[in-house]
């Protein structure tokens, strides 16, 4: 049985949960973005070009982008909002009290495709389970 949340903590718990769902959905969006990147890129060797002569996107090769390559974009913006993601979740689990591997288990939500979409709704159920008794 994990020790019970304290009462002070169940104020911050709530706007940390907010905070991790607008995350949780703005992560997956560029997750599926970055895969829909990661086909053009190996599957047909071409980056989405941003703004560049042949209109305000293209699909080039890498070595002949003019303008933003926007699939670099894509990765480095993604892996910043998944450092957020999983800043959120390490508050949660501190917070909450769960166990390491629900820490694990939700970190997997910015590198599985479509599962940070399952914890935006599964969490709040999961957090409403442990406030029961400290609310």
């Amino acid at each position: 049985m994990p020790p019970a949340i304290r009462p002070a903590d169940v104020s911050r718990i709530r706007l940390v949960l907010a905070i991790f769902r607008v995350s949780a959905i703005v992560t997956g969006v560029f997750l599926l973005l970055l895969c829909l990147m990661m086909v053009f890129r190996y599957g047909f060797g071409v980056d989405i070009e941003l703004g560049g002569p042949f209109g305000f996107l293209a699909l080039q090769p890498r070595d002949l982008i003019e303008a933003t390559n926007l699939s670099t974009a894509i990765l480095i913006v993604h892996g910043w909002l998944y450092v957020v993601y999983l800043g959120l979740d390490f508050l949660l689990w501190r917070l909450t009290r769960w166990s390491f591997g629900r820490f694990l288990f939700i970190a997997l939500g910015g590198i599985v495709p479509l599962l940070s979409f399952f914890f935006e709704f599964r969490v709040p159920r999961w957090v409403r389970e442990r406030l029961g008794g400290a609310s």
